[in-house]
């Protein structure tokens, strides 16, 4: 019992610096590829090729001054940002990152946890992320970062629906809610459900987008607008706290639409951990370029895209799926 103990908190020690040191070189990706994208350099100082960039960002945010506004409301201003990140996190718990295999004579699995409702578990803490963005829009004292929580709130009702009804066709197809089974189900690259469901591939990755505050859906933050939105009034690693929540959600979703789409860790000759590790890259590119492709769309159109298209789309492509699987 000790040696499994000992075990699973060695795992999700690994995991947790992993998802830690992605969110940092997210940022890196982030900068050099929209720099390649705008025909300039992007960071290149700090060490080779700018690699230690995202250090010399952590240790420029741990060093400044930790500014609290007088009319916050303290306790909430406070927790806001660990409520933002701590759901971010815990989606990782039932991702399968890899096949099992052996090592030093113990039998490790390649996911901290195996639910048999995995797809559910990641709905449910992924969901209450948005409250620690409300609650940092209320607690600042800003009307800026209220309206952004505002925004913020909307924009997840709206897309959350789209967001569950787009993996209701690979639920359908797999017949489980085990991210586990899912990958298995998927061995070889022809068995990958993005051939059966491209459609509910599109309306996944645009309504994750959208859940995740990106461009060009980052209305919550929008800078010509609302200054910063709902993090305006926070600094130093309170203000970190959100970045890197926001891309552990961003990595998070790039890690479900994997599983669930592209065959997880499957792949020929090289180690499944790698297949992964490229296949969540790539999706990271793609979050990146549509940021530099579109411009940001205004509140209104937001929202009539999220309920007169996007959700008109992804149920008619659950009852097709289920016609189909019926039939």
């Amino acid at each position: 019992m000790l040696e499994m103990v000992l075990i699973t908190l060695i795992k999700v020690l690994v995991v947790v610096v992993a998802v830690l040191t992605g969110c940092a070189y997210s940022t890196y990706m982030e900068r050099k590829v929209l720099g390649r994208l705008q025909n300039r350099i992007g960071p290149s100082y700090a060490g080779p090729f700018g690699l230690l960039q995202p250090l010399a960002d952590g240790l420029k945010l741990i060093f400044k001054e930790d500014i609290v506004p007088s009319n916050v409301e303290r306790i909430t201003f406070a927790l806001a940002p660990m409520i933002a990140f701590i759901p971010a996190l815990l989606s990782f718990a039932v991702i399968p990152f890899s096949s099992d295999f052996e090592l030093f004579g113990y039998h490790i699995t390649g996911m901290l946890s195996d639910l048999n409702i995995g797809i559910l578990f990641i709905f449910a803490v992924t969901s209450l992320g948005v409250y620690g963005i409300v609650l940092a829009g209320w607690s600042s004292g800003s009307k800026y970062s209220l309206l952004g929580g505002l925004r913020a709130t909307a924009q997840m009702i709206s897309y959350e629906v789209a967001y569950g009804l787009s993996i209701i066709g690979v639920i359908l197809i797999a017949n489980t809610l085990s991210m586990r089974e899912l990958v298995a189900i998927q061995e070889g690259i022809t068995n990958w459900i993005i051939w059966k469901q491209p459609f509910g591939f599109l309306l996944y990755i645009t309504a994750a987008i959208a859940e995740t505050n990106r461009a060009p859906f980052d209305l919550p933050e929008a800078e010509s607008e609302l200054v910063a939105g709902y993090h305006t009034e926070y600094s130093s690693m309170r203000f970190s706290m959100f970045f890197i929540g926001e891309y552990a959600n961003m990595l998070a979703v790039a890690s479900v639409g994997t599983t669930l789409f592209f065959g997880g860790w499957n792949g020929p000759f090289l180690p499944p951990v790698l297949w992964f590790v490229i296949k969540v890259v790539a999706f990271m590119f793609c979050y990146i370029w549509l940021r530099a492709t579109f411009p940001r769309l205004r509140y209104d159109q937001l929202m009539n895209f999220g309920w007169k298209v996007l959700f008109p789309l992804a149920l008619l492509n659950t009852m097709v799926t289920a016609a189909w699987v019926m039939l």
